[in-house]
């Protein structure tokens, strides 16, 4: 009985490492003469994806203190979002309004509010359609930088474009 359970283990643990090999596709060819190697799959992100949209545009512009009006930088920012969701007319997206810790958090519900609704006015200002774009504002309760201090503040500062979906 006990070479039964030795037997056993053996023929287990060699399914269990036949399990755990590992191939190399490197130069495999299927058969239509095609090279499938990884070296052939695509690159980059997914084309009208989230990351698609933060690399070819960006997905948040930043605000001075206690302001809500968009800087050259923002504009420049929010112009290549225009873009890309020309590009994507079926996208939806949601820009919601930060703050960074100081004040209250009523009185940052209320700034994060205006920060979104700004950097939608200018989207659709540049022809985007409003009715694509949601706002939110989080007021001070989504620093991306939890630290006290000028250079965290700074950039809680923001509103953020995120894609909510697509309209079919």
């Amino acid at each position: 009985m006990t070479n039964f359970f030795k037997s056993a283990g053996v023929i287990a643990s060699l399914a269990l490492l036949s399990a755990c090999a590992s191939t190399n596709d490197v130069g495999v060819v299927d058969t239509t003469g095609q090279d499938t190697s990884a070296s052939s799959a695509p690159t980059g992100p997914v084309p009208g994806s989230q990351a698609d949209l933060e690399n070819s545009a960006g997905h948040r512009v930043f605000f001075a203190y206690d302001q809500y009006t968009l800087s050259p930088q923002a504009q420049a920012t929010l112009a290549k979002q225009a873009a890309w969701l020309k590009e994507y007319p079926q996208t939806r997206i949601m820009i919601a309004g930060n703050c960074d810790e100081r004040g209250t958090r009523e009185y940052n519900l209320a700034l994060g509010a205006r920060r979104a609704e700004s950097a939608k006015a200018y989207l659709v200002s540049l022809g985007v359609d409003g009715s694509r774009i949601t706002t939110v504002s989080y007021g001070k309760e989504r620093p991306i930088d939890t630290r006290s201090t000028e250079d965290a503040w700074s950039v809680n500062r923001n509103s953020t474009t995120t894609i909510t979906g697509v309209a079919s």
